[in-house]
C-alpha cells in the first residue's frame, strides 16, 4: 500500500451509531449474555447472536456452559438502558417479546478448540496438551497510528464522540426530545498524512413528533457539534443534521438489527482493512475477537515505542489449532526500523496462540457489553487490557530508538 505521508491529499471517512441504533441494541444484548454467562463460568463457550425487529428479540446461538443465565431478563435491561422505555416509541423493554434458540457448541468444534496439541520449542507436552485452539478459521487485523492521543485514526475519534454526546445530551435532557437511536458521520481532508481539515459531519438523531427542523439543527450544533469537533478543524466545513428531514420513526420499528453488522464502527473505521469476523457475543476462544484484540494490542506498544507512525498487523488462523498460520503487517513508509525487524520483536514480545492471548489479556471475566457501543478500541474511558502501551519502553530499548 502507498505510504500515507506520500499522498498530497485525500479524504478519509468514518461514521459511528448510539446504543439505541438496532443493530448496536443486537451488540448490546450479545456482550450482555456473555458477560452473565463469563460471570458464572469463566469457561464458557458462547457464540450468541441477537436479531431486532418490531416488538421482537430473537436471541440465537450455540452456548455450552456450567450455569443458568436468565436471557430474556439480560435482554430487557439492555433494551431499557438503552432507552427504549416508552410504548409511545413502537419498541419498549416491558412489551417487546424475547425469544429464544439456543443450543450446545458442536461438538466437532468444541473438540478442536479444548484440546491444541501444538508444542513450541523448549516446552514440554504435557505444558501445552490442553492449551486452547482456535474457535474458528479466519483473518483478523490490528490498527494503530499517531493521529489522535488514543492511536487512533481521527475520523473514527471524532465519529464516536459525537454519538457519545448525542446519548449523553439526551439522557441528560440537555436536548429534552431525542430518541435513542442516531448515527453521525465524518470526513476528514489529510495532507501528507495530517489531518488539515474536516470538510463533513454529518448527524441523525430520532426525535420526537412535532419538532422544527430548524431547532433540531440549531440544538445539535450548539449541544452536540460544538462540545465535539475542535475549532481549529473547521474549515469552510460542511454540517448535515437530518437529511433525509424528519426523523421520528427510528429503532427496531423502522430497521431490522442484527449482531455483528458495525463491525467497521467497532474497530478503525476506515483506515484499515478487517477480516470479517465480528466480535460481540464471542467468548475469547473465537479468535474474530481476542486476536483482534490481541493485534491491537501489540499494533498501540509498537506505535507507542516509536517503531512506525502507522503501523496495521493482520494474523490468520484455523479452526483446532493455537498457533495463527501467518502473521504479517504494514507500515506504510512509515517505520524507523525494517518490517522484518519489527515482526522479530513481535514474536519476542507478543505470543499469538489463542491460550497466550487469553491469559495475556485476562479475557475470561465479563468485561464485553461495555465495549459494544463506542468502539473496542481507543477507549480511554475504560479499562481496557488491549489498549495499555506497558511494553512500549522495552520495545523501544530493544529496537535501539
Amino acid at each position: 500500500m502507498n505510504s500515507f505521508s506520500q499522498q498530497n491529499s485525500y479524504l478519509a471517512t468514518s461514521e459511528s451509531v448510539t446504543e439505541g441504533h438496532p443493530d448496536k441494541l443486537c451488540d448490546q444484548i450479545s456482550d450482555a449474555v456473555l458477560d452473565a454467562i463469563l460471570e458464572k463460568d469463566p469457561l464458557a463457550h458462547v457464540a450468541c447472536e441477537v436479531s431486532v425487529a418490531m416488538g421482537v428479540v430473537m436471541v440465537m446461538g450455540e452456548i455450552s456452559c456450567e450455569c443458568y443465565v436468565d436471557i430474556p431478563s439480560v435482554a430487557r435491561k439492555v433494551i431499557r438502558d438503552a432507552g427504549y422505555t416508552r410504548p409511545e416509541y413502537g419498541f419498549d423493554y416491558r412489551t417487546c417479546g424475547v425469544l429464544v434458540s439456543v443450543k450446545e457448541q458442536s461438538p466437532d468444534i468444541a473438540a478442536g478448540v479444548g484440546r491444541s496439541l501444538e508444542v513450541r520449542d523448549g516446552e514440554k507436552s504435557d505444558e501445552v496438551l490442553n492449551k486452547t485452539g482456535a474457535g474458528d478459521q479466519g483473518m483478523m487485523s490490528g490498527f494503530a497510528c499517531r493521529e489522535t492521543p488514543e492511536l487512533m485514526p481521527l475520523p473514527i475519534v471524532l465519529a464516536h464522540r459525537l454519538c457519545h454526546r448525542l446519548a449523553q445530551v439526551r439522557k441528560d435532557g440537555i436536548v429534552p426530545y431525542l430518541r435513542p437511536d442516531g448515527k453521525s458521520q465524518v470526513t476528514i481532508d489529510y495532507s501528507h498524512g495530517i489531518p488539515r481539515k474536516v470538510v463533513c459531519v454529518v448527524l441523525g438523531a430520532q426525535h420526537d413528533p412535532g419538532i422544527e427542523h430548524s431547532t433540531i439543527e440549531h440544538d445539535l450544533m450548539e449541544e452536540v457539534v460544538g462540545e465535539v469537533i475542535p475549532p481549529d478543524l473547521i474549515d469552510d466545513t460542511k454540517f448535515l443534521v437530518n437529511t433525509a428531514g424528519q426523523f421520528e420513526i427510528g429503532g427496531p420499528v423502522s430497521d431490522t438489527g442484527f449482531t455483528g453488522r458495525k463491525i467497521i464502527v467497532d474497530t478503525y473505521g476506515s483506515a484499515s482493512r478487517h477480516g470479517g469476523g465480528c466480535f460481540s457475543g464471542k467468548d475469547p476462544t473465537k479468535v474474530d475477537r481476542s486476536a483482534a484484540y490481541m493485534a491491537r494490542y501489540a499494533a498501540k506498544n509498537l506505535v507507542a515505542a516509536g517503531l512506525a507512525d502507522y503501523l496495521e498487523l493482520q494474523v490468520a488462523y484455523t479452526i483446532g489449532k493455537a498457533s495463527p498460520l501467518s502473521l504479517s503487517l504494514e507500515t506504510f513508509g512509515t517505520g524507523k526500523i525494517s518490517d522484518e525487524a519489527i515482526l522479530d520483536l513481535i514474536g519476542k514480545h507478543f505470543d499469538f496462540r489463542t491460550e497466550a492471548i487469553i491469559r495475556t489479556l485476562n479475557l475470561r471475566r465479563p468485561i464485553y457489553r461495555q465495549t459494544a457501543t463506542y468502539g473496542h478500541f481507543g477507549r480511554g474511558d475504560l479499562d481496557l487490557p488491549w489498549e495499555k502501551t506497558d511494553k512500549a519502553s522495552a520495545l523501544k530499548a530493544e529496537a535501539g530508538l
